[in-house]
């Protein structure tokens, strides 16, 4: 998988020195078509699972924005509520990731949509500690992070 990155890396560097431009604009186009052509060779050289994963990690991504816009909304709902009664709780979220770098990224994604906040992880990797503003369901909670940012992560990354 990160062999065929570098090539497409590589092959859109190419792209951009026959252009004689390195812009950002350029480099993106020359990466989008270097995916193109190595996706119309996938099968001879076995790379199927790189553009799996390539779609994967887009999902995420997207669920990701789909989070935040949503938060965003309900975060401003809760300031400007003329009636403020906010339920402020910290939950322990039991993790199923258990790499390092999945663990941060999850961490990392709680903590960039508003109204949450990653404050720890125990010792032992199993248990994540998050701060949230305004909480109706715990158990609720739990379960959208589990079913959504967890298993995304679980799947784009292993």
């Amino acid at each position: 998988m990160s062999n065929l990155f570098l090539i497409n890396v590589l092959m859109a560097f190419a792209w951009c020195a026959v252009l004689g431009s390195f812009s950002l604009l350029n480099l993106l186009f020359g990466f989008f078509v270097s995916s193109g052509a190595l996706w119309l060779t996938r099968e001879q050289h076995q790379t199927t699972k790189y553009f799996k994963r390539v779609w994967l990690i887009i999902s995420l991504i997207c669920l990701f924005l789909k989070e935040l816009f949503f938060s965003v909304l309900r975060v401003a709902w809760l300031v400007i509520r003329p009636r403020q009664s906010y339920r402020p709780s910290f939950i322990s979220f039991p993790l199923t990731v258990d790499r390092p770098h999945e663990i941060t990224l999850l961490a990392n994604l709680i903590t960039l949509t508003p109204g949450t906040l990653s404050v720890d992880v125990s010792n032992d990797n199993e248990t994540l500690y998050i701060h949230c503003i305004d909480v109706e369901d715990p158990k609720k909670l739990r379960d959208d992070i589990a079913n959504g940012f967890e298993r995304k992560i679980m799947e784009a990354l292993r």
